[in-house]
């Protein structure tokens, strides 16, 4: 595929690699306005994947010194990673929700061996074995800290605030909170004609909320020190609906490729969440921790073959299927276990 996509209507798409990653790149969306372009995203912090985003920018005659703003649909390090490189250069402002810039603050300002300190106590009591946790422990006591992803990202500048309009002349892009795969994810309705007149109501830049064939990760993105249970996968249910509701002609993601239909791609994931839930319960008929939960679990590949650091993701969806299962009083956790099992009432 072309690195340079051109959608109609002053919006094209660059495809900026993600190191290392099954995904391969992400879509860098550049938006035309009458202030010069604004970027969605802006990749992973790479040089490869800065050099793809000044080629791309180049191509399209223009450079990432005429940048006017970025919008980041949400902080995960291959949306939001260039842009402090974009901002150095260009001066561009950023524009993030607060649920997500509090989370960047928190990484920038985190000590890493409180990092340490915290994935060991998530993990314990999510029931991870000895065998997972030492790495962890055996790094904090020999001061090996593990260097945070994203560190050179810049803190946002601007907030976008659900339902309202940026600041975008000559455009109409509205903010749809999308939370679910992070607390604070955006995905931005350009209110426009579709270039090729399809059905529907312009465009949406979807993030990693609505792709075409993929079920984007539900984790937790908790602060430490704040004890509220939140309900991740119940949140991202909701916006997918909310979403639905939109009527829009185009999705424009982060990954993969365009689609039409959203609302039927939202019905898929719809269901396959719905089907998930279901065969976690019959899981449930015994009592299972959520490490046990999650070793259980379909993935892409077998328990076994899952990379340490992925394994710790998997676990952190399984914990947000059972609180969905708990708020929806299909799961209960287990009185005295510990660490907490959880069994299907």
């Amino acid at each position: 595929m072309s690195q340079v996509t051109e959608h109609g209507g002053g919006v094209w798409s660059l495809r900026v690699p993600i190191p290392d990653n099954p995904l391969g790149h992400t879509l860098v969306h550049v938006l035309d306005t009458d202030r010069g372009p604004v970027l969605v995203d802006t990749g992973w912090d790479d040089p490869d994947s800065w050099t793809a985003l000044t080629a791309g920018l180049a191509s399209l005659g223009t450079s990432v010194g005429d940048v006017h703003g970025i919008v980041v649909t949400h902080h995960h390090p291959d949306h939001h990673g260039l842009s402090g490189q974009v901002r150095e250069v260009s001066g561009a402002w950023i524009a993030m929700h607060a649920a997500d810039t509090a989370v960047v603050r928190r990484t920038r300002g985190a000590d890493p061996g409180v990092w340490l300190d915290y994935m060991t106590a998530k993990l314990t009591a999510a029931g991870a074995p000895d065998s997972h946790l030492t790495p962890l422990r055996a790094a904090r006591a020999g001061g090996r800290m593990r260097t945070l992803p994203g560190l050179r990202a810049a803190l946002p500048d601007r907030e976008i605030v659900p339902g309202e309009l940026l600041d975008l002349k000559g455009r109409r892009l509205r903010a749809i909170w999308t939370p679910g795969h992070t607390p604070g994810h955006v995905c931005l309705h350009l209110e426009e004609q579709h270039p090729a007149d399809l059905p529907g109501h312009g465009r949406l830049f979807s993030g990693d909320h609505l792709l075409p064939g993929i079920s984007p990760h539900i984790g937790l993105y908790e602060d430490p020190d704040d004890t509220t249970v939140t309900d991740p996968l119940g949140d991202y249910l909701a916006s997918l609906e909310r979403v639905g509701r939109l009527g829009v002609a185009e999705v424009l993601p982060a990954h993969q490729h365009p689609f039409t239909d959203a609302p039927a791609r939202v019905r898929e994931l719809l269901t396959h969440h719905e089907s998930r839930l279901t065969g976690l319960l019959a899981l449930l008929a015994t009592p299972l921790t959520p490490w046990q939960l999650a070793e259980r679990m379909e993935w892409n590949r077998p328990w076994d073959q899952i990379p340490y650091g992925s394994r710790n993701i998997a676990v952190s969806e399984a914990e947000s299927h059972l609180r969905r299962l708990v708020k929806l009083g299909r799961a209960e956790a287990v009185p005295g276990s510990e660490p907490v099992a959880y069994v299907a009432v």
